[in-house]
């Protein structure tokens, strides 16, 4: 994931949880602190004598162990997606402590240790008083947090060089993905254009075909060709209108998202309530591939949740377009090789979005999609 998608996706945590992470980690800070300095200094102090090498061991297993907590801690607590680091591993523990020693993870941990203890004292400070502070709990804690969880995804969070890695065979992935999910459209619109409007152009060419071999003979006859032949051309427009509206909805060029999932979820035969807070309308391409998802979600929903109620919500997120589908229905759902919810993946995939799902049982269902969006 790119880092701008990153910081799209890393939400701002409430005073709360602000408050609560910035009091309770200082004394965890301190401790670390400390302890990674002492025994450091006493290690490197004494390496001479050789006993300085076990203490030197014990500090920097320290810092990985401590590193490790850290990033649980801000997961839970700020709900900032940072991975689980991935260290350098070695039989024997001289291979292992050089291993240690080598892995610019185990640096990183340690830079993160040192700068969060004055960190940590500025942000225990402000915990306190945004305790008292009503307004400054409210509207300036979140941000804090926020700015916190970005500092930790920096040096707690993978090396630039495997992010941009990891999103190069990402975006390959998708492209992929893309390009199969295009295939499989051109395909069905093929389909449907050689099993529908095509065949009834046939038919309109051949009755009027005979009609005209009818023009000196029965009236009675040539009126009921010229009838069936107008029928034909009626539904070969239909037919192709809607095939048109499968590929770009009039209601949603004209008018935007807000009143084309409205004319979505009125179709619904589960009730659905729409929140759409967009103030710039998104690019085409975004726009069209939240319509779809929220209509192939919405029928998944009537068909397979037996949910008596479901929202559609989209809003906008820096540089993405969120959208949400929840239902109350018994759950379950995953995203299997093949399935609807992986079709919904491929789709988004077009544009680099992502389709997350979290549907336990007994529900409820939410299926998320971020889309990027450049404005």
């Amino acid at each position: 994931m790119s880092d701008a998608a990153t910081v799209a996706n890393q939400p701002r945590p409430s005073p709360a949880r602000s408050i609560a992470f910035m009091v309770l980690s200082f004394p965890l800070r301190l401790v670390q602190f400390i302890t990674v300095v002492v025994l450091g200094l006493v290690g490197i102090a004494t390496t001479i004598v050789w006993v300085g090498i076990p203490v030197l061991m014990l500090a920097t297993q320290l810092a990985q162990w401590f590193g490790d907590l850290e990033r649980a801690w801000v997961r839970k607590a700020l709900d900032t997606p940072v991975p689980d680091a991935e260290r350098r591993h070695a039989e024997g523990w001289v291979r292992r402590w050089f291993a240690q020693l080598t892995d610019p993870t185990t640096w990183r941990d340690v830079a993160y240790l040192l700068a969060a203890l004055p960190l940590g004292i500025v942000e225990f400070a402000l915990g306190l008083v945004s305790i008292v502070l009503l307004p400054m709990a409210i509207w300036v804690m979140p941000g804090a947090g926020w700015l916190h969880g970005r500092f930790a995804m920096t040096l707690l969070g993978p090396p630039r060089a495997d992010r941009l890695e990891a999103k190069a065979s990402r975006l390959q992935a998708s492209r992929a993905r893309g390009v199969d999910a295009a295939e499989a459209e051109r395909r069905r619109i093929e389909r449907d254009l050689h099993d529908g409007a095509q065949q009834r152009l046939v038919a309109v060419a051949m009755t009027v075909g005979r009609a005209k071999a009818k023009l000196d003979g029965d009236p009675g006859e040539l009126r009921a060709l010229l009838d069936e032949a107008h029928t034909d051309a009626k539904l070969a427009v239909a037919e192709l209108r809607d095939l048109a509206r499968g590929i770009y909805p009039a209601v949603l060029a004209d008018r935007g998202l807000d009143a084309a999932l409205s004319a979505q979820a009125a179709k619904s035969p589960v009730p659905v309530m729409v929140e759409v807070e967009l103030d710039v309308r998104p690019p085409a391409a975004v726009e069209t591939t939240a319509y779809f998802i929220v209509g192939e979600t919405l029928a998944n929903v009537a068909k397979h949740s037996g949910a008596t109620e479901a929202t559609v919500r989209v809003w906008r997120a820096e540089d993405t377009v969120v959208v949400e589908v929840t239902d109350n229905g018994a759950g379950g759902a995953s995203m299997r090789p093949g399935g609807g919810l992986a079709g919904l993946a491929d789709r988004a995939a077009t544009i680099d979005g992502v389709i997350s799902v979290v549907s336990p049982s007994g529900g409820p269902t939410v299926i998320r999609a971020d889309l990027p969006c450049t404005w």
